[in-house]
């Protein structure tokens, strides 16, 4: 699996905000995340959330989102507006789902798929809902603790 953008945010924009506007927490690209066993990642809206919450760290895959971009006619998005953690390249999420697996030896167990909302059609395009059910992502548990690293800080 290749990681190819790390974000974080500081706070929540939908989360809490039906029927009223979002907030404004960018979604940061870092070259690099804390992972923390059973908190999230230091510095994102997440960590320490709820007690063994099952989106500890949250994945997207990158070639989800392009096609995603292409069926809307979308070209001036980044996968920043999904709000995900971790875009990854060469794996089908859905399989990690119930399954515990490893990303820069750092432990992780997939728990869900992270399943789009409505938001999702005024973060990206009308339509980016409907397209992303059954392949929004995943919501992961952190099982051991570690740094992850994008692919362009690996190569460096």
């Amino acid at each position: 699996m290749e990681v190819c953008h790390l974000y974080i945010s500081p706070g929540h924009n939908f989360v809490g905000h039906h029927d009223r506007e979002p907030d404004v927490h960018s979604a940061i690209e870092v070259p690099m995340i804390e992972c923390v066993a059973g908190r999230g990642i230091r510095g994102d809206r997440y960590f320490d959330f709820k007690e063994d919450y099952k989106g500890q760290i949250t994945f997207l895959s990158a070639e989800v989102f392009d096609e995603l971009c292409l069926a809307l006619s979308v070209c001036d998005c980044s996968p920043a507006a999904t709000r995900r953690n971790v875009v990854t390249r060469g794996v089908d999420l859905n399989d990690l789902i119930g399954q515990d697996f490893e990303v820069q030896e750092i432990r992780f167990r997939g728990v869900q798929e992270c399943a789009p909302c409505y938001w999702m059609e005024r973060a990206i395009a009308p339509g980016a809902k409907e397209f992303l059910k059954g392949r929004g992502g995943l919501r992961a548990r952190i099982l051991s603790d570690g740094e992850l690293r994008s692919a362009s800080t690996l190569s460096s």
